[in-house]
């Protein structure tokens, strides 16, 4: 009753945004807002006229011999002529359809606040064919610390809700869902780890807390596939798990797995081992090929995210971990097991929270040497996460040049086979008035977007979509 409960919610909530959307007629160069205004009506071309007939030449006046030109005055200029305005000419189309003939789905973000504006929706309905979660479906979301210490089994306790109005929203909307994220250390509640699920109690063993990692991989993976069939496409099973310097991870580890995030301890590798990485894509690949059995059509790919992913040191830290996780368990035929299918690279790309080392040229080359790396151990690239930054409104242009180029490359890589088969951009809508004291602001900066604050498309969006197309002519 309360699955259908939440579906008839979800689906109030979807009609709501379609009745509003169809009140609002699209311009043809941006999508429609709440406040929409009539489609401009093209005056249909006059008829030819018939030609006039001709008339006689009009008689040219004698000039009078008497009057002598003054040579002191200088003759008139003559005029240049009125330069007529080149019509700018728009690639048409759409963003997940030129991306489909390149190998690729298109993505952005959502959240709870952006799935109930209609601009924001109309875009993603009319653009993208994947979304990702914002914060929806991470642990730190979900887990529900009362009800997990009054649990008489002891296993944690679980609230879908959020990730649920995400992902019914997708389903109604026809469009996939990246899930992001299984397991990450950053902002995990630290209850979790403890006796009793209690905020102060002394840590669990090894052995308890692998049984509550097992069954939160299991519940999540199992309650999305089996509520909305076929929507999660995809889940995040591990992210930013390779530290940054050596302050951060074990020197001895190839890996580079994070023993320390600014600081604090990282509890999964404390209490669960130096393993734990592999250990989650195990019960990970475990549950998907249970469900696999019970319905051969279930297809849910396994990656491994992380920031930074294409720079040259972190990418073959992450090449290690991958390497790790595809010979850490084998079948009974004594068979490697291919627990991880692919690697997601975040890419925040530019200064952090500066000008300086955006639109980098040379960041283009080293994206493309990482994702050739990375597609060597025979494993999916996804580009998740996307923001170009760009924090100064005067270089919109260059903005939009970068954008087109670094397509230019995504489409250059799958002309033989696909190669990246995901792209999602989170930096996906100018945000002018953010403030610097904001998160976003550094993660993704002012000027970051293919869409302006109003959704509506911009230079670099037209570059994107041109550079796609381009590539598949």
């Amino acid at each position: 009753m309360r699955k259908v409960l939440q579906k008839w919610t979800a689906g109030v909530c979807c009609l709501t945004l379609l009745l509003g959307m169809a009140a609002c007629t699209s311009k043809q160069d941006e999508p429609a807002g709440v406040d929409c205004e009539p489609p401009k009506v093209t005056a249909p071309a006059e008829p030819t006229k018939v030609p006039e007939a001709t008339k006689a030449p009009e008689v040219t006046e004698t000039p009078d011999p008497t009057e002598v030109p003054d040579p002191t005055k200088a003759p008139e200029a003559t005029k240049a002529p009125e330069v007529t305005e080149v019509p700018v000419v728009r690639p048409e189309g759409t963003l997940k359809d030129a991306a489909a003939a390149c190998g690729f789905s298109f993505g952005t973000v959502v959240n709870a606040y952006s799935s109930r504006d209609l601009n924001y929706t109309m875009m993603v309905m009319d653009e993208f064919n994947s979304v990702t979660a914002a914060n929806e479906m991470k642990a730190y979301s979900m887990l529900n610390q009362s009800v997990s210490m009054a649990n008489p089994d002891g296993m944690p306790a679980i609230d879908f809700s959020g990730g649920d109005a995400i992902v019914s929203q997708a389903e109604l909307l026809g469009i996939g869902v990246r899930g992001h994220v299984l397991v990450w250390d950053a902002y995990m509640v630290d209850w979790f780890f403890r006796e009793g699920y209690t905020s102060n109690g002394p840590y669990v063993d090894q052995a308890t807390m692998k049984k509550r990692l097992q069954y939160y991989i299991e519940s999540v993976i199992t309650h999305f596939e089996t509520e909305f069939p076929g929507v999660v496409y995809c889940w995040d099973v591990v992210n930013e798990a390779v530290g940054d310097s050596e302050e951060d991870y074990d020197a001895s580890d190839a890996r580079h797995i994070r023993t320390l995030r600014g600081g604090t301890e990282n509890q999964f590798y404390n209490i669960i081992g130096k393993d734990y990485v592999e250990l989650s894509f195990l019960y990970a690949k475990d549950v998907v090929e249970k469900l696999q059995k019970q319905n051969p059509e279930v297809s849910i790919a396994l990656f491994y995210n992380d920031y930074n992913a294409y720079f040259e040191e972190k990418c073959d830290s992450i090449c290690e971990v991958v390497k790790s996780i595809n010979s850490y368990a084998k079948d009974s035929k004594g068979n490697y097991r291919k627990l991880c299918d692919g690697v997601g690279m975040q890419s925040y790309i530019g200064g952090y929270g500066e000008q300086e080392g955006c639109m980098e040229l040379s960041h283009i080359d080293m994206i493309r040497d990482s994702i050739l790396k990375y597609s060597a151990l025979d494993v999916e690239v996804h580009v998740t996460e996307m923001a170009v930054r760009n924090y100064d409104e005067s270089l919109m242009d260059q903005h939009a040049e970068f954008c087109g180029k670094l397509f230019d490359m995504y489409v250059e890589l799958n002309k033989e086979k696909p190669v990246v088969t995901n792209i999602s951009i989170w930096g996906i809508t100018d945000a002018p008035n953010m403030s610097e004291w904001d998160g976003n602001y550094r993660q993704n900066s002012p000027y970051c977007g293919l869409f302006d604050e109003k959704c509506k498309k911009k230079d670099a969006y037209y570059k994107v979509l041109e550079a796609m197309q381009k590539g598949t002519e």
